[in-house]
């Protein structure tokens, strides 16, 4: 299954069951000190970033390769929602056509297909960023306890890399969320779309990675780049 199928499968559930997502758009919102008039939101989902800013703006363009996340991004006559891929350099060139005060993506760039040739799209643009992108310390404890290696960038590869393109504040936040079972565990990284539909381990495998795993929270790590 394709991310953006699996995104669409679970949109109606996303933004109940994202809880720790919704904490990152949250803190992407603190760090960023300004009050942009046209916003650019990469990865918009069904747009928990657009519902928490709190200032007027002029025009909110959301982007998500989601159809079905798309269609349940807010909508008014400043706000617009197109289908489109960060992974797409046609994508930029046509964004290249309107003027932005800031690109914001929380929570979507950890599934670039190349992180530093989608950082090098964003800097075509020539505005300034607030990105809040998930590390490969998100679910360590899980990860190790399955021996799987995390698909997942560093916090310090993510740092290096941003250094090349943006004159930013960098952040690592560190997060959990509390399950009352194991069971409840996987069913969330299931139907929240976090696994990225790459699915690495048999039946057999994951029931036994059930009775295994030591903790009863998931670990997240998330980057701030924020100029």
């Amino acid at each position: 299954m394709k991310i953006s199928t699996e995104f669409s499968k679970y949109a109606k559930e996303y933004a109940v069951l994202n809880q720790i997502q919704n904490q990152v758009v949250q803190k992407l919102l603190s760090l960023y000190k300004k009050e942009g008039k046209n916003i650019l939101d990469l990865g918009c989902g069904s747009g928990a970033l657009c519902k928490n800013i709190e200032w007027d703006y002029e025009h909110f363009t959301g982007v998500d390769f989601a159809p079905g996340m798309l269609e349940l991004h807010p909508k008014a006559d400043n706000i617009e929602s197109i289908y489109g891929n960060f992974n797409d350099k046609t994508l930029f060139e046509h964004l290249l056509a309107n003027h932005y005060d800031v690109i914001f993506s929380a929570s979507a760039l950890q599934w670039s297909e190349n992180l530093e040739r989608t950082f090098t799209y964003i800097k075509s643009l020539q505005t300034p960023v607030a990105l809040a992108i998930f590390t490969a310390n998100t679910f360590k404890t899980l990860n190790e306890t399955a021996g799987l290696q995390s698909l997942l960038q560093s916090a310090e590869q993510i740092e290096r890399l941003q250094k090349k393109y943006f004159d930013a504040h960098f952040e690592v936040v560190h997060y959990k969320l509390e399950f009352e079972s194991v069971r409840d565990m996987f069913s969330y990284i299931k139907r929240s779309g976090v696994s990225g539909s790459r699915q690495v381990l048999s039946f057999k495998e994951t029931k036994k990675l059930m009775y295994t795993y030591p903790l009863n929270y998931l670990e997240f790590e998330v980057a701030f780049i924020v100029e």
